[in-house]
């Protein structure tokens, strides 16, 4: 059944056009009546009528009960049966994945955090991925045919459009989504990770309504996703929130961009793991010390980050270095856009206000007080769920959406 639907889409028949005209509606409004739904449509009450009946015939429409008016006949609800088709969602890491199952309504029915994998840009690093998301889809308990499309996180640029990844993976002429799709058996969408954690963000997480968001990945890289005017912005190839490549500083430390002084060589989880090293090496203490010293290779992002919350103090300072550094550049943004709320969020938006307070004072001492007035700085919400549930819900629009 989900499989019908989805030749029927990607055929593009008017049949198809108008169930997915449908089903776009109830992803944004939950549920209506039908007279509410064929005002919307523009579409004539019968036409909508027949469209519903075939729609629940087919098990993708439910009648959710009756509208309580308090006077005459009550009008039928319909909304999306939750378990008429499912999305995977793959947040890829260096060292591990994130993956998740979410049904036809948007709910999240299955989590795996943490799965081993060991990035590598290679196809053999590939071939493993698909491996891990195959094994993923086995162990469910729905069949395979019901997985609409599998949405795939990467950092770097992505172009989601075109399905390719110039970052990561691109070592075929063919698009990434084609290789992925027949290595997996599902129709496969990629985007940026950091898009993904900010579309996370506003369907699911912290956004409630605002129109204009800037949110940060700050992770062992640091990325920017853009909300303007309610969507969701790519730049002409998809490759905008590239803030982490912005060259600003005189240090000559060497970026994996290939350039040097970028931002993200001072103002990243990369930066706070070369940092920490540099300052044990040079005789101050630290809870990590000893692992350090005995095995400096064994020190991970985790560690650093778990040792701020145990409130270590020279981990505290340097994450206050980072929070002060990135809410200088912040301040620039706010002033740029102004935004109505920025997030902060990736791997270490974990140590909550330690990173968050110094972002807060530096914005107000930076830039203008009548734009920072506007802008709420705040947490992710969804924290590390944000890039897994962001790839499950673009998987889903990539399917329903309109341009």
């Amino acid at each position: 059944m989900a499989r019908m639907l989805l030749n029927d889409l990607l055929k593009g028949t008017k049949s198809a056009m108008t169930h997915k005209r449908i089903i776009a509606y109830y992803l944004n409004n939950t549920s209506s009546t039908i007279p509410e739904l064929s005002k919307d449509l523009n579409l004539s009450v019968p036409t909508i009528a027949k469209v519903i009946a075939e729609m629940c015939d087919d098990g993708y429409i439910i009648n959710c009960g009756k509208m309580d008016t308090g006077k005459g006949r009550s009008p039928a609800i319909y909304g999306l049966a939750p378990e008429s088709g499912y999305f995977v969602g793959v947040d890829l890491m260096n060292d591990g994945l994130n993956l998740g199952l979410m049904n036809f309504k948007g709910d999240l029915v299955k989590i795996d955090m943490g799965v081993p994998y060991q990035y590598s840009n290679s196809q053999e690093g590939l071939d493993e991925l698909c491996a891990c998301v195959t094994d993923f889809i086995d162990q469910l308990d729905i069949a395979k045919e019901r997985i609409l499309t599998v949405g795939v996180n990467i950092p770097g640029r992505v172009n989601p459009e075109m399905g390719h990844s110039f970052s990561r993976f691109n070592f075929d002429e063919r698009p990434l989504v084609e290789l992925m799709a027949e290595k997996i058996g599902c129709r496969v969408y990629v985007d940026n990770d950091t898009r993904s954690m900010t579309y996370g963000e506003m369907t699911k997480g912290v956004v409630k309504g605002e129109k204009d968001v800037i949110f940060v990945n700050l992770s062992w890289g640091i990325g920017c996703g853009l909300i303007l005017n309610g969507e969701l912005y790519t730049g002409k190839s998809g490759f905008s929130g590239e803030l982490g490549h912005f060259p600003t500083f005189d240090n000559e430390l060497l970026c994996h961009c290939g350039k040097r002084g970028c931002l993200e060589t001072e103002i990243s989880g990369m930066a706070l793991h070369r940092t920490l090293l540099q300052c044990v090496k040079e005789g101050r203490q630290a809870a990590l010390s000893e692992q350090i010293m005995n095995n400096e290779a064994s020190l991970t992002l985790d560690d650093i980050i778990e040792a701020t919350l145990k409130e270590d103090l020279l981990c505290i300072e340097l994450i206050e270095e980072i929070g002060q550094k990135l809410g200088r550049y912040l301040a620039g943004l706010i002033n740029l856009l102004n935004p109505e709320m920025v997030i902060i969020g990736g791997t270490l938006a974990r140590t909550g206000d330690s990173v968050l307070q110094p972002v807060k004072s530096a914005v107000r001492k930076y830039s203008l007080n009548m734009v920072n007035r506007d802008s709420a700085i705040v947490l992710s919400k969804l924290q590390d769920k944000a890039g897994v549930t962001g790839a499950c819900l673009l998987a889903r629009k990539s399917l329903f959406h309109f341009s």
